[in-house]
């Protein structure tokens, strides 16, 4: 009996032993080469302590997921198959028992009643600690007590061979035939195992449940058969069965015949094929057949309904992926979207399904976040450190950074980034290429190409401005994205490695092409701004958080208190004047007070106001109630 048979919870013990230490010994007798093929009922408790130096199991105590405990195990369930075929048998062809098969029944009784002793030694797992228990008292008690240890003893006895000892005759009579029955108790082990191998991922769970319905169909075939023919033999008038209106004197013919007969019937039967030829001639056989023909309507459900299933599921990603693709197809088609978004869309979602064994979000969102911080750092940390807005940065910001990057994938042609759109995210080319473009007078104008671990978005971010360029991969690419907020969150405790983003920022930014800088002119200004005393500057000791553009054009980092200043957009006019401005307003970071505020807005500006409001025309009292990127009209 294997641990995972019991049922019953045992009293409070005093001495256990945790599993989780044995799971990862080098023994030969306890390696686990794969955690998938161990029971869910070995699993460690919360707390358990992991280590080599914890105690192990007492002398004599078998582990139950011991290797060599495992294959005996296996092994007890080939000599289950027998004794499934051998018990209908049996009864059917009494012959059989007391002759050729009885030698063979005998030694496999002798291996279960080895494994009824085995098992007095196999620590079993205390359902409410889940902590092996190895005591010997308290195995043998659970055994003994428990209602497994009687069944295995009466599926296990020779009770054919008993009498044979005790009287000296042997016995013919169907008592015996209906006793070695018992036996079907051992299917038990059958079903356990079928359900280890469908939890292994070792194995393929398509045939291993293709495996298992073929089992359970032999078995009802044979099993129905032998009892039909069990019938035959006990009816008054031979000639008035089912097999007797065939083959005249059928007892006396050979024990195979009768079994191909049987089985023949049996499967005609439960197939509903129905040629006719064998049919019930007694009242007994037409009640049988009543019962078989209804238990089979259920197996024939049961089967279809288990093979419908293990089809549909190993399609199912198709037919979501159908779905999705034709559900865009009618969106865009009510909506007469041109042909380049329609393919876009459709790229992405094909994308979406064929990369999905490689992302699996869903298989990462349910791990611990150790677990998924070490999977991220193994994928993506060499990446990291080579983006040059990162290079030089402490090992804490590398650690900090990368479990919060998430990988994402884009076919070729897909626009990653949208000029003139909302700064939200910035990116990072792990595989793959992309196109740096811009628009101008309606038609697109190539600047670059950028190729891992180039760097694309983060100018928008950094000065939190609106996109200036539109980004295509040329081919399938991977990248890893970061929102602005968890690079805020990040980096304002982190004020050495601001001054050293901000220095490889600036570095990067007078870098940029001619072309480049052309589109973006407000950098212009900056970098002409930015002298050489104003970079020294940047190294001198201070608080930083994130980017804002002070007087002298340097970005700087504040993070003097614990909530980051909201950045606001300023603008000359009344909100009802419809004004063209360049770049759409000056930004700036909201100070503390409103005398501040009007002194910076004179020097955005050009112009001291005296009133300030909001888009909706109210007037601004409290700061405290602006938010990032709130559009303010000094006048």
């Amino acid at each position: 009996m294997s641990v995972s048979d019991t049922r019953q919870p045992v009293p409070p013990f005093t001495e256990t032993r945790s599993p989780v230490p044995l799971l990862y010994r080098r023994h030969s007798s306890g390696e686990i080469r794969n955690l998938a093929s161990i029971s869910s009922s070995l699993l460690p408790a919360f707390g358990t302590v992991v280590g080599e130096g914890s105690i192990n199991l007492k002398k004599f105590v078998i582990a139950p997921y011991d290797r060599r405990y495992r294959w005996w195990q296996a092994f007890l369930v080939l000599l289950v198959v027998y004794s499934a075929w051998s018990s209908p048998f049996e009864l059917a062809f009494r012959k059989m028992a007391t002759g050729p098969l009885m030698p063979i029944d005998l030694v496999v009784d002798a291996f279960f009643g080895i494994d009824i002793i085995l098992t007095f030694f196999v620590a079993y797992l205390d359902k409410s600690t889940y902590l092996l228990v190895d005591d010997h008292k308290k195995i043998a008690f659970r055994y003994v007590s428990n209602m497994w240890f009687p069944m295995d003893v009466a599926s296990t006895l020779p009770f054919q061979s008993i009498y044979r000892i005790f009287t000296g005759k042997r016995h013919h009579g169907d008592v015996f035939g209906f006793l070695n029955m018992l036996r079907l108790w051992r299917l038990r082990r059958v079903s356990e195992f079928f359900s280890r191998l469908e939890k292994d991922t070792r194995f393929s769970y398509f045939w291993t449940r293709y495996c298992k319905l073929i089992c359970v169909t032999l078995f009802a075939v044979h099993t129905a058969g032998c009892f039909y023919f069990w019938l035959a033999t006990h009816y008054s008038t031979s000639d008035d069965t089912w097999i007797g209106a065939q083959v005249s004197d059928f007892e006396d013919r050979s024990v195979w015949l009768g079994y191909t007969y049987s089985m023949y019937w049996s499967i005609v039967t439960l197939t509903t094929t129905g040629y006719g030829d064998l049919h019930a001639e007694n009242t007994g056989e037409k009640i049988f057949s009543i019962f078989y023909m209804l238990f089979n309507i259920g197996l024939t459900a049961y089967l279809i309904g288990n093979m419908t299933n293990l089809i549909v599921h190993s399609s199912v990603r198709t037919f979501a992926m159908r779905d999705s693709i034709h559900e865009i197809l009618r969106y865009a088609s009510k909506n007469r979207l041109p042909e380049g978004l329609k393919e876009q869309m459709l790229a992405h979602v094909t994308l979406k399904f064929k990369t999905a064994e490689l992302q699996q979000e869903e298989v990462l969102q349910d791990l611990p976040k150790a677990i998924r911080s070490g999977i991220a750092h193994h994928l993506f940390r060499t990446t990291v450190e080579n983006a040059y807005l990162f290079k030089g940065v402490s090992e804490d910001f590398i650690v900090q950074l990368v479990p919060e990057m998430r990988a994402e994938y884009y076919p070729p042609k897909m626009d990653i980034i949208i000029q003139n759109e909302i700064p939200t995210d910035f990116y990072i080319i792990v595989s793959g290429a992309v196109d740096v473009i811009t628009h101008k007078n309606g038609m697109e104008q190539f600047l670059s190409k950028l190729m891992s671990p180039d760097m694309l978005g983060e100018i928008g971010v950094i000065f939190n401005v609106p996109q200036p360029f539109t980004v295509r991969t040329k081919r399938l690419s991977q990248v890893i994205r970061i929102s602005h907020n968890h690079f805020k969150q990040l980096v304002q405790p982190l004020s050495e490695d601001g001054k050293i983003v901000i220095s490889n920022f600036l570095q990067h930014l007078r870098g940029l092409k001619k072309e480049e800088l052309e589109e973006i002119p407000f950098v212009e200004e900056f970098l002409a701004d930015s002298n050489t005393e104003a970079i020294q500057s940047t190294h001198e000791p201070q608080n930083y958080g994130v980017p804002s553009q002070e007087s002298n054009g340097i970005p700087t980092f504040y993070a003097s208190s614990n909530t980051l200043p909201a950045r606001v957009v300023l603008h000359g006019h009344h909100p009802d004047d419809k004004q063209e401005e360049e770049n759409g307003g000056k930004l700036a970071h909201l100070p503390d007070s409103m005398e501040d505020l009007l002194t910076l807005a004179e020097k955005k500006l050009g112009k001291r106001g005296t009133r300030v409001l909001m888009a909706n025309g109210s007037q601004v009292e409290d700061f405290s109630a602006l938010r990032d990127n709130d559009h303010l009209y000094i006048f």
